[in-house]
């Protein structure tokens, strides 16, 4: 395998068995109680802002895209990102973040954030976000929230708890009603 046989592209239906797959032996039948998860599965992610690397039919890495809310704040949820352990430590999983936050700008995206180690994503163009300004659905270490603003001052209005940003239209709709 060489690193110039990895192809990197946009997440189709397709993936999805292998994707499945390599977050299971990532994160085990543990992650389905994870804050992140919790999120995710409210309203699924956003398919076009969400990458695999392949080498041949091979899905060797993946990262996710979900839209979320949080108070007057919108933003993106990055995550799962997963990488099969012989592909592990060759740059792939950096280059999907790269790719990840390059379409989050492109898509008028305000913010990303994540639930990560900021010895990892630090250097990516993350930073702590500041603590008791959002809060998640399930306990998560507050230390690990952490965010890429795009447009200046989204990651401010952020707070409260953060929920998949369909359960915040329905509330807003709702509320609207009212």
């Amino acid at each position: 395998m060489s690193l110039a046989d990895v192809k990197y592209l946009p997440e189709t239906p397709a993936h999805d068995l292998q994707i499945e797959a390599i977050n299971e032996e990532a994160f085990g039948p543990g992650r389905f109680v994870l804050a992140a998860y919790k999120i995710r599965e409210a309203g699924g992610h956003e398919r076009s802002l969400s990458f695999v690397a392949v080498d041949g039919d091979l899905v060797v890495a993946s990262v996710r895209m979900t839209r979320i809310a949080a108070g007057a704040g919108r933003a993106l949820m990055l995550g799962p990102l997963a990488v099969r352990p012989t592909f592990k430590n060759l740059g792939i999983g950096r280059r999907l973040v790269a790719i990840a936050l390059e379409a989050a700008a492109k898509a008028n995206a305000p913010a990303v954030m994540l639930v990560g180690d900021e010895p990892y994503y630090g250097p990516l163009g993350f930073k702590r976000i500041p603590r008791g300004q959002i809060s998640m659905p399930r306990p998560v270490d507050l230390d690990r929230l952490l965010s890429h603003e795009i447009a200046p001052g989204a990651v401010a209005r952020l707070s409260g708890e953060v929920c998949h940003a369909e359960q915040a239209r329905v509330a807003d709709h709702i509320a609207a009603m009212a």
